[in-house]
């Protein structure tokens, strides 16, 4: 029995979306109704191409339990990352050598240098499951987040040669972040939560308020340095999904937490160079053979469709089984994409 399906989000999403923000609450998915809804929204017009620029486009995706009925994960593809209207803003870190031949002193420095880009890369973000969903043996959590770049493969000339994720760093209990108490907060006068979200709407006043000079790191506190770059635990195992497709720490970081980036050009992602567009070529019973993920295209909501089966994939086409032709309406000839699981 196939259990869980992937799609684009839909508004009756919308109460399990905020159910699942309620766990996490990021700048990709806050903990906000209104701004939630917001997301569906721009996600529905983004696969109905109804924004007519690509770069503004922003696609949500969902993993639903077609037995509890009900979302239990997602995860967000952001066309571009940094536009006129709202630049990529990162720190870079930058290391600094300093030697004194009359003290015969040597310094080792961490550098942070703010940048902002106008024409910036893809980014990958908004990956949630359900705490109770993170353990079944059906791997959801890979499922969620492979399933961005079947789409970005199927679609290549809708994304930038680049892509990003921002991971984020260790934060405490309350959501508090020690770089942007020992930095951001001495210049913006909101809280790390307010700055984040205000953020997604609004660049300007980063870069009217943010120091402009480089900062070093030796003169912040030493709970802000220990996060600088650093994963937090309970993004660890995202952080190993992507060092083994394809993506590396770039020493750079998110402004406000110090949450590092990881960045891989998209035509090297492992993951969408092995997907595969293809047609049904046989719908048998029953079969033993390793999962992929095989997804479809609609023309109405909620326009993509995926599930991770059995399947097999020769010069022919694609071999599925009866269950998976009639969830996703396959017949022999179909168009699909596949792209393999680990």
């Amino acid at each position: 029995m196939i259990r869980y399906r992937l799609r684009g989000v839909t508004p009756s999403d919308e109460g399990d979306l905020n159910a699942l923000a309620a766990h996490l609450n990021t700048v990709n998915l806050p903990n906000d109704r209104t701004v939630v809804r917001e997301i569906i929204d721009l996600s529905m017009r983004s696969f109905a191409r109804e924004i007519e620029d690509p770069k503004q486009r922003e696609y949500t995706f969902v993993i639903e339990d077609l037995v509890e009925n009900r979302v239990v994960g997602s995860s967000k593809i952001i066309a571009q990352l940094g536009r006129r209207d709202a630049p990529y803003v990162y720190l870079d870190v930058i290391t600094e050598e300093k030697y004194s031949a009359t003290i015969d002193r040597h310094f080792v420095h961490t550098v942070l240098s703010i940048g902002f880009s106008y024409d910036g890369p893809t980014e990958i973000g908004g990956l949630i499951v359900h705490p109770e969903a993170r353990k079944v043996p059906e791997k959801i959590g890979l499922m969620i987040s492979y399933v961005r770049f079947l789409f970005m493969a199927l679609h290549r000339g809708l994304f930038r040669n680049d892509v990003v994720a921002e991971l984020l760093p260790p934060l405490e209990s309350d959501g508090t972040s020690h770089l942007w108490e020992a930095l951001g907060r001495h210049f913006m006068p909101m809280t790390y939560l307010e700055a984040d979200l205000l953020s997604k709407r609004n660049k300007e006043f980063i870069k009217a308020l943010f120091p402009t000079g480089d900062v070093y790191a030796s003169l912040l506190p030493k709970a802000a340095q220990d996060v600088i770059g650093k994963v937090g635990r309970e993004t660890r195992g995202v952080e190993k999904m992507l060092r083994r497709i394809g993506f590396q720490y770039c020493n750079r970081i998110d402004p406000f937490d110090g949450g590092p980036h990881f960045r891989a050009a998209i035509d090297e992602i492992l993951l969408v160079r092995r997907t595969r567009a293809t047609v049904v070529s046989r719908i048998v019973d029953a079969m033993d053979a390793p999962k992929a993920l095989v997804a479809v295209e609609r023309k109405e909501a909620p326009y993509f469709e995926c599930v991770g089966v059995p399947t097999t994939l020769d010069e022919q086409g694609l071999t599925v089984n009866r269950e998976t032709a009639a969830l996703l309406g396959l017949e022999v000839g179909s168009a699909v994409a596949v792209l393999t699981l680990d």
